[in-house]
């Protein structure tokens, strides 16, 4: 007896919106089996975890923060992946943006004027462009795996950011600290409402990134080639395609949006660089691009109820005296399930009993 996967003739359309409602809705009692083992209670656990960090107006601000980075990583990712393109590195592209868009502020403090600002934005882009460039580059002339090489690079990102706050970029009036020196006021995002929160024009930006790149899937040529790509190769072959260009496309797409993203992180709420640029956004962007449907639109939802989940980890460990890793089991329960209901839409489970039969025969 063996279980097998048989691919449904017509999915019912309205099931493919439902899905990742009811992975969420999966999720959510898997949690609460959860919360009852560790013996909390499931509706205050629940409570603290995704309604209690959002009952103030600054812990909304803190949303927005966490929120931004998520949705533009989630919407580049969007594009990588629809065009069969696994980029897993986004972690490290990010990374690579923070250090690259940092390196004025730190490098030229005393140039301090309105153009420093957009210019520290086009560095990050430009450097989580050139570290996706590389697994670009290894697959589309070695066909090297790009899930392997995107990886790692992460850890090399990692060692290198380390090495440079703890080295050549620490500040020198920063007490020994590994930390680079504070950024200038020329340097900063402003936020949007100083009064409430700490919010900054980061995460609107994230949301115009995210509409453009929608717009484009939907609505441009270049869309309909990462689609067509990315659903049936051959098919783009004989529309005149190139899938190696694609490559190149859609992870210096990616890798950009991770740049930027990583800019507005240490320009906007941190202020400099640390050791941890991100707690593992780029990981936690693959599961907001999942769960957006691979639509840079639909990241942008995503993205929010995503940040919710490092708020709500955060809540659950003063309230609950839970640990910090819950919301990383939270993530990984949302990403199961929605996959779990995608296939299911998709294919219908059939035991197969081909083997006793003939052994009865």
């Amino acid at each position: 007896m063996r279980l097998e996967l048989i691919k449904r003739s017509a999915p019912a359309p309205a099931m493919r919106f439902l899905s990742p409602l009811l992975g969420l809705f999966l999720a959510l009692i898997a949690g609460a089996i959860m919360f009852s083992a560790l013996g909390k209670a499931p509706d205050r656990a629940l409570y603290a975890f995704f309604i209690e960090p959002i009952s103030e107006m600054w812990s909304v601000h803190e949303l927005l923060i966490k929120a931004a980075p998520l949705i533009l990583m989630g919407a580049g990712l969007c594009i990588c992946f629809q065009s069969n393109n696994w980029n897993i590195g986004a972690e490290g592209q990010m990374i690579v943006g923070a250090i690259f868009g940092a390196a004025l502020p730190i490098l030229l403090p005393d140039v301090q004027n309105f153009l420093i600002l957009p210019l520290m934005l086009i560095f990050g882009i430009m450097g989580g462009m050139l570290y996706g460039f590389i697994p670009a580059l290894l697959k589309a002339k070695f066909k090297t795996n790009e899930i392997l090489t995107s990886l790692m690079l992460v850890y090399v990102a990692q060692m290198l950011l380390d090495w440079i706050v703890r080295g050549p970029w620490r500040n020198p009036e920063g007490l020994n600290f590994p930390e680079s020196r504070r950024f200038h006021e020329w340097a900063r995002i402003p936020e949007m409402m100083p009064a409430d929160g700490r919010a900054n024009w980061g995460f609107v930006i994230a949301i115009v990134v995210a509409i453009a790149l929608g717009v484009m899937l939907a609505k441009s040529l270049k869309g309909f080639e990462v689609k067509v790509i990315g659903t049936s190769p051959k098919a783009a072959q004989f529309a005149g395609f190139d899938a190696k260009k694609m490559i190149f496309f859609s992870f210096l797409l990616a890798g950009g949006c991770a740049g930027l993203a990583g800019i507005i992180e240490v320009a906007g709420a941190t202020g400099q660089l640390r050791p941890t640029v991100s707690p593992g956004y780029g990981f936690t962007a693959i599961i907001v691009a999942y769960l957006g449907r691979l639509n840079p639109i639909g990241a942008i939802v995503a993205g929010l109820v995503l940040a919710l989940t490092y708020l709500g980890g955060e809540a659950a460990q003063i309230s609950l005296g839970l640990s910090d890793k819950i919301a990383r089991v939270f993530q990984g329960l949302i990403l199961f399930f929605v996959l779990a209901c995608d296939t299911l839409i998709l294919y219908k489970i059939r035991l197969s009993f081909g083997a006793a039969q003939k052994g009865a025969a």
